[in-house]
């Protein structure tokens, strides 16, 4: 009888666990490049009252007797479908049309990996995120000029050479005037009449991006079983091409979500009914020595 009660409980504790992740989902609907989450389970040891027996003596065999002791969360797993485009019209905002990530650089050099591509160039020329963040590429040679004989394959990015992406207020003497960067992660600078290469964006893809870790900010880190970052040009690896002008959106499916939430409140209305069950039945028990 006491099993049923901590099976009941066991079913209540993880519903709260599956009720925090759909909130969270639902909380983070508008968040650009947000990956939804989902609570998968599995049950707890099962109580063996009886082994199973092979047939003998004439006799047909018997399947073992197992009682189970509850529900436990298996994983929590990150859907890293990739989100609709959003149109903002801001030259500076991209979006990714593969499974790539951008590499973006915080304090004390940490690196981190993120879908969102709000983008902007602070007041030394550094190209960041919002947050400050500086996007991780390669530099093209001093002055190379973008013209019909450029060859954007030559500065495809390693993972050796990434360095911080900079648009300089001068070149070749001429002042900064505007710059840009294309689907294949060119950055272009215009200074004067002249447009030149300055750089190209670095994309990280994973062999497991559902091993990444959250850390806050649309940023992601290394785990040991994400794998280490495959350093490309966008357009290779699956990694996928920018596209000026849109954010990626969140992946949660609302209405996906507001079915989960009637799940796991019926689910945990059962669990505390079968608690409560089990109580009236360990209530009569009791009431047989009056």
């Amino acid at each position: 009888m006491l099993r049923s009660l901590y099976s009941g409980v066991s079913g209540m504790k993880n519903l709260q666990t599956k009720m925090d992740v759909i909130s969270n989902n639902i909380a983070n609907v508008n968040t650009t490049g947000f990956k939804s989450n989902r609570v998968l389970f599995q049950d707890l040891m099962s109580q063996t009252t009886q082994g199973a027996n092979g047939p003998a003596n004439g006799l047909g065999g018997t399947n073992a007797t197992q009682i189970g002791l509850g529900v436990q969360t298996g994983a929590i797993s990150t859907d890293f479908a990739v989100g609709a485009p959003q149109g903002t019209g801001n030259a500076m905002d991209f979006y990714i049309t593969g499974s790539g990530f951008f590499i973006v650089k915080g304090q004390g050099n940490e690196t981190f990996y993120t879908r969102d591509g709000a983008l902007v160039r602070d007041s030394q020329g550094n190209i960041t995120n919002n947050a400050g963040m500086k996007l991780q590429g390669v530099k093209a040679a001093e002055n190379t000029k973008y013209g019909e004989d450029f060859d954007p394959a030559g500065i495809d990015p390693t993972e050796q050479d990434l360095t911080d992406l900079k648009v300089p207020k001068e070149m070749d003497g001429k002042g900064y005037q505007s710059m840009s960067i294309d689907q294949n992660g060119l950055v272009l600078g215009k200074y004067g009449d002249e447009t030149y290469v300055l750089g190209k964006v670095a994309m990280a893809t994973f062999n497991n991006p559902g091993g990444l870790e959250k850390a806050g900010g649309n940023n992601y880190t290394l785990s040991a079983n994400s794998g280490e970052p495959i350093v490309s040009s966008s357009g290779q690896n699956g990694a996928g091409s920018l596209e000026a002008g849109n954010l990626e959106m969140s992946n949660v499916d609302l209405s996906t979500e507001f079915t989960e939430i009637i799940i796991a409140s019926r689910a945990y209305q059962a669990n505390s009914r079968s608690i409560t069950t089990s109580d009236e039945m360990l209530q009569e028990l009791i009431n047989l020595k009056r």
